[in-house]
């Protein structure tokens, strides 16, 4: 099954950490697993646009849709046997020592 990883990021985290590290062997290791199917760093949150058509109007709001510390920061696609090794492969990416990880089952028809 595909899973989707929502990775949050804390916007006032210090940029150097000693626990800061970058995906890229978290990256390896699940392309070297057949886990990996790609992923996404976002933009920053104040480049983002949200859009609602109500009532035949369309609003369009300047930042993310929902007001909160932490905002989505990337999203990578994985394939795993279940819900387990998901959470197996959030665990090991760096991010989660940072911020945090949703899990989310794709739809599949």
């Amino acid at each position: 099954m595909q899973y989707m990883l929502l990775i949050a990021a804390v916007p006032d985290a210090p940029a150097r950490e000693p626990d800061r590290t970058p995906p890229t062997a978290w990256v390896e290791e699940m392309q070297r697993r057949g886990v990996d199917r790609g992923g996404y760093r976002l933009r920053l949150p104040g480049e983002t646009r949200t859009v609602r058509v109500q009532q035949g109007e369309t609003l369009v709001v300047h930042g993310p849709y929902a007001e909160a510390a932490e905002q989505v920061a990337g999203i990578g696609i994985i394939e795993a046997a279940d819900l387990d090794e998901a959470i197996e492969v959030a665990a090991k990416h760096p991010s989660a020592r940072l911020g945090a990880i949703e899990i989310r089952p794709l739809w599949a028809e």
